[in-house]
């Protein structure tokens, strides 16, 4: 990964940029506001749930059509925010336990689970902090959160420890390629303003090449990747073979569910 220079971590948390979290931790309170500066993440939810469903079922044999199809399963939702993609995910079954180092963040988490009366286990916390713990989950979740950290192979480390065997991890980020940095820095944050300008860095952007060896490293197994495109016919997120912006991938630890 290219790093242009030192960025601040947060205390005994090495992969956390604490500028990231003061930013993110600003845009608090407009986290469930689908027209406002998370607009382009709840029209992203959508794939992202049916990507994690359909893998999650596949790989656990459930039927991804149940009304509970993720029940009994514990998933951590690394960088949850305000809890957009973990309540989905509850609502299909699943003990979810979120985290994020905002507390500013977990706060409204929080609250807007309690509104809808979800059991959502939020922490204001890293992941660093639940690996030293020892806890595990059968499902750990990276989404739009690698390309924020400060080391990736250390992230996928820490994520990888607390996978079971026979888990998965799940990441979602933005591939760095010229293509991305014209469509998602240019175009998302200048001209179609669909996010804050300073959202993202290029020079933070993961190729799948470099999170595939990060995951392999940490003793995974890399058993499927997709891309993510916007079609603005649809006027929606879809799932593509087209990786050179955004893109999911799913990896395995080996031993048994």
């Amino acid at each position: 990964m290219v790093n242009t220079g030192a960025r601040r971590t947060a205390p005994g948390a090495a992969s956390v940029d604490t500028a990231e979290v003061e930013r993110f931790g600003r845009l608090a309170a407009d986290w469930w506001n689908e027209r406002g500066p998370m607009a382009p993440l709840h029209k992203l939810n959508p794939v992202r749930v049916g990507y994690i469903r359909d893998q999650v079922t596949a790989h656990f044999g459930r039927d991804p059509k149940s009304l509970d199809a993720l029940a009994g399963l514990r998933i951590l939702d690394i960088g949850c925010g305000a809890g957009i993609l973990s309540e989905p995910l509850t609502r299909l079954g699943a003990t979810m336990v979120g985290v994020d180092p905002a507390e500013e963040n977990i706060a409204v988490a929080s609250a807007h689970a309690e509104e809808q009366e979800l059991t959502i286990d939020y922490r204001a916390t890293t992941a660093e902090t639940l690996a030293e713990a020892g806890e595990t989950f059968d499902v750990v979740l990276a989404m739009e959160v690698v390309e924020h950290v400060v080391d990736v192979g250390d992230f996928v480390a820490t994520c990888a420890s607390m996978v079971k065997p026979g888990g998965l991890m799940i990441a979602a980020t933005l591939n760095r390629t010229l293509k991305s940095f014209a469509l998602a820095i240019v175009g998302a944050e200048y001209i179609l303003r669909w996010v804050p300008r300073g959202t993202h860095q290029w020079d933070k952007f993961v190729t799948p090449r470099e999170l595939e060896r990060a995951i392999e490293a940490a003793g995974l197994d890399v058993i499927g990747e997709r891309g993510v495109i916007f079609n603005p016919l649809a006027d929606r997120w879809q799932l593509s073979s087209d990786m050179d912006v955004n893109y999911m991938l799913v990896a395995r630890k080996v031993g048994s569910a």
